[in-house]
This record gives structure tokens, C-alpha cells and sequence, in this order.
């Protein structure tokens, strides 16, 4: 614990869905839901206008729809949301060299090692600071916490959402944690939570007033103890710059289950190369492949392989999660599927060699003589895509097009051959919609444009910052909680 709140958390507010609002004017102040549109998809992220209505993460989209039928419904546009955050966390990076990313739209920041700040007065300017600069290059809003711990500082962005600062004096964390209920603190999922209501305990000042032997006794030795620090307050974790990812992995689930064994197995293997994209770009290599599979009756069935030296060689890759394939019975159809590399270290080029003579040996040792392909091998024929599916697929809700005498627009929708779409772009005025055939050759996909057309120029901060376009912080930005 540190005697001065120089810890900083960053969380973006509805990352996902804010994005969206400030990419298409016509969505500004409306219920926008981020995620999966098929019937198993899932709510990535809900505006606050939607999550008024009830809508929130993880929940399945059709019930999303039925809480607020009216609000917009958008495919994910990752590369959009990328660019912001390699933006927002350039921002961080100015600020100290300790910089601890969580997800793409929030992290912990150590302001003391960055030399910004050294006592509350410092700390707060930096958020607010912090703040501003986030609006000007990006359009969105961040909530910011500061406390002398990295526990306390996400609390307190919590506390600060949406778009506001709450600053942690040290020494009042015991007071500010006590009435707060048990799963305010992190390890204490639903599970947990409930394993301590039984046993009576309800708020934080209930796990304090316990004692640790007897929240040991409760969860055991090493939870009870973490448990019983965090309920007074203590958490000395640094601020650690390189947070080590321990697995890359894809995964995908099909609007009707897949019962033909070949495209079963040419998904798996598209899946694989996914994969090891996502593996390449982090400039990575694995040792273990990893195949998932969800069968038809919800059952969730894992396989793995350990190749002799780590790979990012793609058919490696495909082919040990296509031998993994070959272990698991797919016959009542398959719901999800997907593909993982695990035990990741830095690429060595004389491992790959040693991946491909492994494959080319275990390709040969599993050649057999075709058998005659009988009644009950035949695969189940898969039904064909509708028109509206293969439209939806080809032009996905929210994302990007270019029309070559209307300019740039977005999906609005689509089906019976047709496809919505909305011209308008970033920081200008709602624009018009106009319908198109399925296969106009005038309306192509397009990339997504910048948020921010002409950002301040945040090159030389944090030693000389910019005069603030949006006026001052708001009154939450300067909020504090004992």
C-alpha cells in the first residue's frame, strides 16, 4: 500500500458501443448493443441508454432484443476498436514506463514511476489531464480512479462510471470498503459469494470482523488469507509493465449445428489459421494446440497436443488440431468450435523445422488404405445458407461500405436481396439512408474511419499539454471519496 493514491486504473465507458455512437451520428443518445446477431449470439458490449432497459454483457442477444427491440444491433468492428486503444494506450505510455493493460479498453497505470505525480494535488491533475487528452484524440470517454493500491483503483473508476475521476485518500480504505458487499472484491465470483452469504457474511466489514482464520476455514489457506488483506484494505501488487499472455485462441459459434464431418473439419482448420494470425501478430510461437469442441446437447469436450518445440507455422497448427479432431465424436452435430495454442514462448526458427519433420512423420504413420465408404459414412447434408443468411454474412449490421457516387456509409441492414445503408460519417450530421440490391457493383466494404479527424497533437505530453477544446472537466472529474 502506498501512502499516496499514484495508482491509476483507466476504464473506457461502454467501450465497444460508445465507439459506435461517435462513428455514426445518427446512434448518438440511442440504445446501441454490440455482439453476435445470429439466435446464439451473445451482448459484447450495451450502451447506457440500452443498459437503462436492462440489457447487459454476456447476455444472449434474443433476449437482448426483447428487452429493447427499438435499439441498434452491430456486429463487432475489432479493428476499429484496436486503433482506439493502441491510441488510448499510447496516451498511458506518455505518462509512466509502468504501464499494466488488461483488455483493450482499460489498465493500470503507476504515476509515481512515470515522475507525474507524487501526492494527492499531482495525482488528481494527471487524471484529469489524463481524461481530457482521451476526449480529444479519440471523441470517447474514460473513468479514471487513483488510490495508493491497484484494488482500490478500480474500485473507485467503478465508482466513477460513467465518465468521471474518484480519487481514494490512503487511509480511509477501511471506511469506503466496509459497507460494500463481498463481490466488490476481485476473486470473489458468484460461487464464493454465495459459499460466505450462507455463512453470514454479506459486506466487506463482515469479512474483517471474522477474522482470518476464520475465512480460511471457509474458502481455505491461500483464498481466506488474499480475502482477509483485501477486506482491510492491503494489496501491495506492482504495476507490471508486461503482462505475459499464457494462451492465444480463436473460437466460433454456428447459428445451426454442424453434422457433416467435413465441414466440421474445414472449419477447425480455418480456425487454426485464425489462430495462429492472432499468434504471428504477437510476435509468438506455442507448443500446445488445444481443439475445442461444444456438442448439440451443450456438452464441452477439450484435446490437446504437445508438439516437440514451439511452432507458429500454420499447417503445424492446422494439422495437429485436425488430428485432434479425429478423437472426438461429432455425430450429434456441433455447436462451437475452437482452436488455442498454449505454452507460449518467443518464435526460434530451427524450431519450426523440428514442428514440420514431426508432422510429415505423424502424416505418414496415420496413412491407412481408403475403406469403401458405406451407407451409414455418408455425411449429413448441411442445409444451405438462406439468401438473408448469406447476405447478412456478406454485409454485417454497423460495418463499414463505400459507395462510388454516395461515399461512405454504414450497414444498417439487410435482406430479400437488399441491403440498408446509412452515408454518413464521423463528427458530421446525420445522414441519409438508401437502399441497394445485394450485388450492386458500386457498393464495395470499406475500412472504418478515424473517430477524430484533425486530433490534438498529444506528441509532446506530458511535459506541455494542449489547451482542452471541450471546455473544463466535469464536476465528477474532480470528485473525491474518503
Amino acid at each position: 500500500m502506498r501512502p499516496v493514491p499514484t495508482i491509476l486504473h483507466l476504464d473506457m465507458d461502454a467501450f465497444y458501443a460508445s465507439a459506435e455512437q461517435a462513428a455514426k451520428p445518427s446512434l448518438r443518445g440511442k440504445a446501441v448493443v454490440v455482439g453476435g446477431l445470429g439466435p446464439r449470439g451473445v451482448v459484447a458490449t450495451a450502451s447506457y441508454e440500452a443498459r437503462v432497459l436492462g440489457v447487459h454483457s454476456a447476455m444472449p442477444t434474443a433476449q437482448a432484443r426483447r428487452l429493447a427491440p427499438n435499439a441498434a444491433y452491430l456486429v463487432p468492428r475489432f479493428s476499429l476498436y484496436r486503433s482506439v486503444s493502441e491510441q488510448v494506450m499510447e496516451l498511458l505510455g506518455r505518462l509512466s514506463p509502468l504501464v499494466e493493460p488488461l483488455s483493450l479498453d482499460e489498465a493500470f497505470v503507476d504515476l509515481e514511476a512515470g515522475g507525474v505525480a507524487d501526492d494527492t494535488v499531482s495525482a488528481r491533475r494527471t487524471g484529469e489531464r489524463l481524461r481530457t487528452a482521451i476526449r480529444e484524440v479519440t471523441g470517447l470517454s474514460g473513468s479514471v480512479g487513483l488510490a495508493g493500491s491497484k484494488m482500490l483503483a478500480k474500485i473507485a473508476s467503478e465508482q466513477a462510471k460513467p465518465d468521471g475521476l474518484v480519487l481514494i485518500e490512503p487511509g480511509t480504505e477501511r471506511e469506503l470498503l466496509a459497507p460494500m458487499p463481498v463481490r466488490t472484491l476481485p476473486g470473489v465470483g458468484p460461487a464464493t459469494g454465495d459459499h460466505l452469504r450462507r455463512a453470514g457474511m454479506t459486506t466487506v466489514h463482515d469479512l474483517a470482523e471474522a477474522g482470518e482464520a476464520e475465512l480460511v476455514r471457509l474458502v481455505g489457506k491461500a483464498h481466506g488469507h488474499g480475502l482477509y488483506r483485501m477486506a482491510l484494505g492491503l494489496d501491495d501488487r506492482p504495476v507490471v509493465a508486461e503482462r505475459d499472455a499464457k494462451s492465444v485462441s480463436v473460437e466460433d459459434t454456428f447459428d445451426v449445428d454442424l453434422h457433416d464431418r467435413v465441414r466440421v473439419r474445414a472449419e477447425v482448420e480455418r480456425l487454426a489459421v485464425r489462430c495462429v494470425e492472432r499468434l504471428r501478430s504477437a510476435d509468438r510461437s506455442g507448443r500446445t494446440v488445444v481443439l475445442k469442441v461444444r456438442r448439440y446437447d451443450f456438452s464441452t469436450l477439450t484435446r490437446s497436443e504437445t508438439l516437440r518445440g514451439p511452432t507458429d507455422d500454420p499447417t503445424v497448427v492446422r494439422e495437429a488440431a485436425a488430428r485432434l479432431l479425429e478423437a472426438v465424436d461429432t455425430t450429434g452435430g456441433v455447436r462451437l468450435l475452437g482452436v488455442g495454442v498454449t505454452g507460449l514462448a518467443d518464435f526460434t526458427q530451427e524450431d519450426l523445422f523440428a514442428q514440420a519433420a514431426d508432422a510429415r512423420e505423424l502424416a505418414a504413420r496415420a496413412e491407412v488404405p481408403e475403406k469403401p465408404v458405406t451407407e451409414d459414412d455418408k455425411p449429413v447434408e448441411e442445409e444451405p445458407e438462406s439468401a438473408e443468411q448469406l447476405a447478412a454474412r456478406r454485409w454485417p449490421a454497423g460495418h463499414d461500405v463505400r459507395h462510388t457516387v454516395h461515399g461512405h456509409g454504414w450497414v444498417q441492414g439487410s435482406g430479400v436481396g437488399r441491403v440498408t445503408v446509412r452515408f454518413e460519417e464521423p463528427g458530421g450530421p446525420v445522414g441519409r439512408v438508401v437502399t441497394f440490391r445485394v450485388d450492386d457493383p458500386e457498393l464495395s466494404p470499406a475500412d472504418p474511419l478515424p473517430l477524430v479527424r484533425d486530433p490534438v497533437d498529444y506528441s509532446s505530453w506530458p511535459a506541455s499539454l494542449p489547451k482542452s477544446r471541450s471546455g473544463p472537466v466535469s464536476a465528477a472529474g474532480g470528485e473525491s471519496r474518503p
